[in-house]
């Protein structure tokens, strides 16, 4: 699908106020738009906080592994791609770069499987392809008003007095910042009176043998009453996500392209729902996909002037999970 086919498809499915679903690529390069049946027919399945398009007939499965095998991207080849990414900032070419890779992994059940058992507030199958289950929210829409939640900064919950230790690290803050600046400037472009009506809270994230935090900020703006007309427009001039581009975007995105030398694909894309009323996404994050009969689960995190490489590493590591309960 063409970006006019996307904002033309979006375009009908909003003035007859149909429900339907859509994803988008990091690069912009690959989009659908189409109705819940239709994904479900092209093996698509999704859960939305709650909304989905998996029949009831079909039972919920519990089954989630205990572990999973993993292979981590290598020290040394990640050494590389971060030391070029310092250049670059050192350069002032970038203030924040997300900087991802893909480990090999090994799992006891199948993505189907892992779709149904894991826990997230959006998940997203793609025949047997690739799978995703996201808690990070990308951009809402309600009541003429359009939300975004930018998700910077990780740390192992375990970790005694782990919350104010992640709020008061200075590269963590750094890195917040800088996305919910970027992200506020984003919105600027599409709505009027943008605001951070949240600033930094913090939520745990329980895998299953771990729980990490997170923080995310609020950011809301008000629409144009014609913004249905122009959904698809708005929401491709929003992407691709600030929080796993960085800042300043198109530079920044250059960079990435440069050193993480794969494709991301659907990966760190977007992908969500309008209800009929209502629009609610997600960043494509905690991803795992399938490649020539090996699995691949991809991961990393922001890269700013403060950044430790060893800290950075661990970091991708302790982001290869499957959320519990």
């Amino acid at each position: 699908m063409t970006e006019k086919q996307f904002e033309e498809q979006t375009a009908r499915f909003l003035k007859d106020k149909e429900p339907f679903f859509f994803m988008v690529s990091f690069d912009k390069r690959k989009m659908l738009a189409c109705t819940f049946e239709e994904a479900y027919s092209e093996k698509i399945l999704f859960n939305i906080n709650g909304v989905t398009n998996v029949p009831e007939s079909i039972p919920p499965q519990n089954e989630i592994p205990e572990n999973i095998e993993v292979a981590p991207f290598p020290f040394e080849s990640y050494l590389s791609g971060f030391e070029r990414v310092m250049k670059h900032l050192k350069k002032g070419n970038s203030f924040l770069v997300n900087l991802t890779f893909p480990s090999k992994i090994q799992t006891t059940i199948d993505l189907s499987s892992i779709f149904h058992s894991a826990r997230a507030s959006y998940k997203l199958l793609h025949r047997d392809d690739f799978i995703c289950f996201s808690p990070e929210s990308f951009i809402k829409i309600k009541d003429g008003n359009i939300y975004s939640y930018p998700m910077k900064g990780t740390i192992d919950a375990s970790l005694e007095n782990a919350a104010d230790i992640l709020l008061n690290d200075p590269k963590e803050t750094q890195e917040h910042n800088t996305i919910v600046d970027l992200i506020r400037n984003d919105m600027a472009m599409v709505a009027k009176e943008v605001t951070v009506t949240r600033f930094r809270y913090v939520e745990k994230i329980r895998s299953v043998n771990s729980e990490i935090l997170q923080t995310s900020s609020e950011i809301r703006g008000k629409l144009p009453e014609t913004w249905q007309n122009n959904f698809g427009q708005l929401l491709l001039t929003l992407l691709p996500a600030g929080s796993v581009s960085g800042a300043p975007k198109k530079k920044t995105v250059e960079i990435i392209n440069a050193v993480e030398n794969y494709s991301r694909g659907f990966y760190t894309g977007v992908f969500g729902i309008f209800d009929g009323k209502n629009v609610d996404s997600a960043v494509a994050i905690r991803f795992i996909e399938k490649e020539n009969g090996e699995v691949w689960y991809k991961s990393g995190g922001g890269i700013t002037h403060n950044s430790n490489v060893k800290e950075e590493y661990v970091e991708l590591i302790k982001k290869i999970y499957i959320p519990a309960v």
